[in-house]
């Protein structure tokens, strides 16, 4: 039976990086015998032109009836002013709730024809290939909280961190499940020292971490890894942490690869599981043809790995990303002097090459 995938390419440039990921599924399916089928939906500021909402119901019971969802990218200045309730963002919050979105996948790899991109020292990133698991639906983003109140006289806000045995098993799960697809290592990141929640965390994923006798564990307080990514960030497999801290660590671990448009990620659902790249819609080049595909590419190779377990399939389009990227083919945004300048639809066809 062919697996249903539906792609919603967006806003911006959403179109032309989904186009390229689909060129790339559809070669790799050819190559792999697989059967895949594609409807496409719309969601962001497009579907607002069109239906009025930025989530169109007919797109969310696409999705849940889906065995995988490939995102392009929603926003831009031209819904600048639209309703706060209607703006495009309010599609992926939309998703993340219809499709009980719970964990954030950001790996983070950095090729060797790429380590000079990167903030670091060459010598401190080659051979960097982590993924941060962040839970996504918990913790003090979705606790009660307070904007105002008086307190013993003065004004005072807060809000409540708070998370229970069940949401913190389900993420350590997948957690040393992805690990046992990689290197075997977990690194559970708290501030156990300080926080109640992080002490609950901590025992949690403990014992969690007895049914996965082949999978190292260490813990380490939030600080300490934010020092460690920058200065030996090729310690890390998988990381696990809460919305809180995995928020700001999966942006820092980002970083790293020198450009924001080679980044996937998954967000894994309870029944369907959503891919997109991390960077946004980026109108200012929407339509120019040279939006860097590789993040989107990248993501339906996690599509492939996630949602499909079709390991060969995945590995066979990351390993022909890291082709062309030896090859010496670079969109705009990692362009310099001496490389092969490629539009979007050069570097799809430098990946499709080597298929």
């Amino acid at each position: 039976m062919a697996k249903k995938i539906v792609v919603i390419p967006g806003d911006g440039i959403g179109k032309e990086i989904t186009d390229s990921a689909v060129e790339v599924l559809k070669k790799v399916a050819e190559k792999y015998s697989l059967e895949l089928e594609y409807e496409y939906k719309d969601a962001g500021g497009t579907a607002y032109d069109k239906f009025g909402t930025p989530l169109p119901e007919d797109t969310l019971e696409a999705c849940k009836a889906a065995d995988g969802v490939l995102f392009g990218a929603v926003g831009g200045d031209k819904w600048d002013n639209v309703e706060p309730s209607l703006r495009p963002e309010k599609a992926i919050l939309g998703l993340r709730k219809g499709l009980g979105l719970y964990a954030n996948l950001r790996p983070v790899k950095v090729a060797d024809s790429l380590t000079e991109y990167s903030p670091l020292k060459p010598e401190l990133v080659k051979g960097v290939d982590l993924v941060i698991v962040r839970e996504l639906v918990g913790g003090i983003y979705f606790g009660d909280k307070c904007e105002s109140e008086e307190f013993n006289g003065t004004e005072r806000a807060w809000d409540l961190e708070n998370y229970s045995v069940p949401e913190v098993e389900r993420i350590a799960k997948l957690a040393f499940e992805t690990a046992r697809l990689r290197r075997g290592k977990v690194t559970s990141v708290d501030k156990a020292n300080v926080l109640a929640t992080s002490r609950l965390w901590r025992r949690t994923v403990a014992e969690v971490a007895k049914d996965y006798a082949d999978v190292e564990l260490n813990n380490l307080y939030v600080d300490n890894t934010a020092m460690q990514l920058a200065v030996r960030p090729t310690q890390f497999d998988v990381i696990v942490t809460g919305n809180l801290f995995g928020d700001i660590l999966s942006d820092e671990a980002a970083v790293i690869g020198g450009s924001i448009g080679m980044m996937p990620s998954a967000s894994i659902g309870e029944c369907t599981s959503l891919y997109e790249p991390i960077h946004g819609s980026a109108p200012d080049i929407a339509g120019k043809g040279i939006a860097n595909p590789i993040g989107t590419i990248l993501s339906a190779a996690m599509l492939l790995r996630y949602s499909l377990q079709e390991e060969a399939a995945a590995k066979a389009i990351e390993d022909a990303v890291d082709a062309a990227l030896a090859e010496g083919w670079r969109t705009a945004d990692l362009w310099h002097e001496g490389f092969k300048k490629a539009n979007t639809e050069d570097m799809t066809k430098a990946v499709l090459a080597h298929i």
